[in-house]
């Protein structure tokens, strides 16, 4: 169940129950593809950092180690050693990113392995089967997610075929969770909305979806290429037209600015990979902008990354440190540097929380981009 427990203009500070934990709103889910945060970062690491939700993919595990494994070992949760929500992508953002060769068909895509070629087919049913398998707590439904600049022709055909899915994979997942040997029969199953940047498309599709009374709605198919401008206004336009009164989740995205934004604009779901593929990089995130470890300038700078941040890598380490093992290619540099990204987005999302909660997000959000200019500090 989802409340609102308060609002401030569009933002929404909510709360989700659910049979894994509770889930507060807005959230940022720390993305872990193959049931592991890449970065050495363990389930232990996850508690320490504040993570709330850990995201792991349908297509990905359904390939290795195979959901069928992960289910006779108990389910997702078990398998990782991880008590809290989990969401699983439904896969049909990589079967379209990935697969090489492909052809759409009604019933769903078929496709090639990119690990080993293996011939494989997913529509939604495949797709509700192999998540009720991992057991995830929310199962997101299979959708196309055409190309942002696919033209008009082909993103109507291709929403509706997505709505046709839909239906089909909220038949499968009510069909499932009553099955006598499913893990986890309290599975939740959030809706896609799709359409490219025509406002139009989007706005119809929220509307047959939203009134398919699922357990959350998610905007997909943005931050995909097209400008920063385009994602907001599609946002100002499509949210509206979801449910109140269900969480609201944009699909990859983002940076912490496109985060602020979105949460200005109603949203309270988020996910993506930057903080953890940056501090592979050795780029951090502070309160002032970003920093690139690699640079010289860091090579005596015995600070820790962000001078009076609570994370367990700041209350150890210094820059210095960190710099040294990201030139040594010592993996441990790797990891220090994304647990400090992950706690950082997790912290923000606290933050963010308690200015709506205050009434005050405008000028929380205002403040901290002033100060977030991505420029080297």
């Amino acid at each position: 169940m989802y409340k609102v427990l308060a609002r401030d203009g569009l933002a929404k500070r909510g709360r989700l129950q659910t049979v894994h934990g509770v889930i507060e709103t807005p959230v940022f889910m720390n993305v872990g593809t193959a049931a592991a945060i890449k970065g050495a970062v363990s389930t232990e690491d996850l508690q320490r950092i504040k993570t709330q939700v850990e995201l792991s993919n349908t297509y990905h595990l359904h390939v290795r180690p195979g959901d069928d494994v992960v289910k006779r070992l108990g389910g997702l949760h078990k398998f990782m050693v991880w008590d809290k929500p989990i969401l699983t992508d439904s896969g049909g953002f990589q079967v379209f990113s990935l697969a090489g060769l492909r052809r759409i068909k009604e019933e769903g895509v078929y496709f090639n392995s990119h690990i080993d070629g293996r011939k494989i087919f997913m529509g939604p049913e495949e797709s509700m089967q192999i998540q009720s398998n991992l057991a995830s707590t929310i199962a997101m439904a299979f959708d196309e997610c055409p190309s942002s600049v696919a033209d008009r022709p082909y993103m109507e055909k291709s929403v509706e075929r997505t709505t046709r899915w839909l239906g089909r994979c909220k038949e499968e997942m009510r069909r499932l969770n009553g099955l006598p040997d499913t893990i986890n029969p309290r599975q939740l199953l959030f809706g896609i909305n799709q359409g490219g940047i025509y406002e139009d498309i989007r706005i119809r599709h929220a509307k047959e979806i939203a009134a398919m009374d699922l357990d959350g709605y998610a905007i997909g198919g943005l931050a995909v290429g097209e400008s920063h401008e385009d994602m907001y206004r599609i946002l100002d336009a499509v949210v509206p037209y979801l449910p109140e009164d269900k969480p609201t989740y944009l699909m990859g995205v983002g940076t912490p600015a496109n985060i602020l934004e979105a949460v200005d604009r109603g949203v309270d779901f988020f996910d993506c990979v930057y903080p953890s593929r940056n501090g592979r990089h050795g780029h951090v995130y502070t309160n002032q902008g970003k920093l690139n470890l690699f640079n010289a300038r860091y090579e005596l700078d015995g600070r820790p990354i962000e001078e009076g941040c609570g994370c367990p890598i700041c209350r150890t380490y210094s820059r210095a440190y960190i710099r040294h093992l990201l030139k040594a290619k010592e993996m441990l540099g790797m990891r220090l540097c994304v647990l400090h990204n992950l706690y950082f987005y997790n912290t923000m999302m606290e933050e963010i929380r308690e200015a709506v909660e205050k009434g005050c997000y405008r000028e929380y959000k205002a403040d901290k981009l002033a100060h977030m200019t991505g420029r080297e500090v």
